[in-house]
């Protein structure tokens, strides 16, 4: 039985489930107690997540057990809409640009979620959130950035095209001090390496007209991509030779 299974029958015996997740959380700390989240999630009501997001931002700061419930309330989103509620896409975008980082990354797991039930209901939703603002780009390329999501190969080249022009508005960028501008960059350091992996052929005809920009920033989201683990696992050498020219 795994960890979400555990805390989905110890759940079933609750009738308020808030102080149980508040002491679970693993808040203050590193990091929020994700199996007990997606277990609230799976077994929770539309009722109770509107419970969890319904404290307000300064009983919740950051790294506040409170902002657990967000994060729960988030990922229940992302499973009503999973099973048919889409009005609650529009709602999980606007915690897209939540002040709070781990609510931001509650958001792409309960997009993920809605990729699982319907893959081509995410991809064009991403691809209308890929032209919004910058954390709105970070959280499209972060929810199509998944492995369990890319396995046909014209979903990858679809999730490819919506990162290609995130990646675009990167280099057209003007003003690129503010935190979300950042906080996209370093997002996008690790996620083209996660498509170009599952699609290796299109991935990397595609990387490569990045990988020879003379963009700073795009300089750096490619060397980024270069040292990851999967990317250099699916072809070495094509690593260790755009390694060599991006040193030059």
């Amino acid at each position: 039985m795994s960890k979400i299974d555990i805390y989905l029958e110890t759940l079933k015996t609750l009738t308020d489930w808030v102080p149980f997740l508040l002491q679970e959380s693993n808040l203050p700390g590193p990091r929020g107690n994700l199996e007990l989240a997606h277990a609230a999630a799976r077994a929770g009501s539309r009722e109770q997540f509107e419970t969890f997001l319904s404290v307000p931002l300064e009983q919740a700061p950051t790294n506040d057990p409170h902002e657990f419930l967000i994060f729960c309330g988030v990922l229940g989103l992302g499973k009503l809409a999973a099973e048919g509620d889409h009005l609650q896409i529009a709602r999980l975008r606007s915690y897209a640009s939540d002040p709070r980082w781990r609510v931001r990354e509650g958001v792409a797991t309960a997009l993920q979620l809605i990729g699982d039930a319907d893959l081509p209901l995410l991809l064009r939703e991403m691809s209308f959130w890929s032209a919004g603002n910058w954390l709105e780009k970070r959280a499209a390329a972060a929810a199509l950035a998944e492995p369990r999501l890319l396995k046909q190969a014209e979903n990858v080249r679809e999730a490819l095209r919506i990162i290609d022009g995130i990646t675009l508005s990167i280099a057209e960028a003007g003003n690129r001090s503010s935190d979300e501008f950042k906080t996209l960059r370093q997002a996008l350091g690790y996620c083209w390496s996660v498509l170009v992996a599952a699609l290796p052929g299109d991935g990397k005809t595609m990387l490569e007209k990045w990988l020879v920009s003379e963009d700073k920033d795009i300089r750096w989201v490619m060397r980024e991509n270069l040292k990851k683990n999967r990317l250099q696992k699916t072809d070495p050498a094509w690593v260790a030779d755009w390694q060599t020219k991006l040193t030059r």
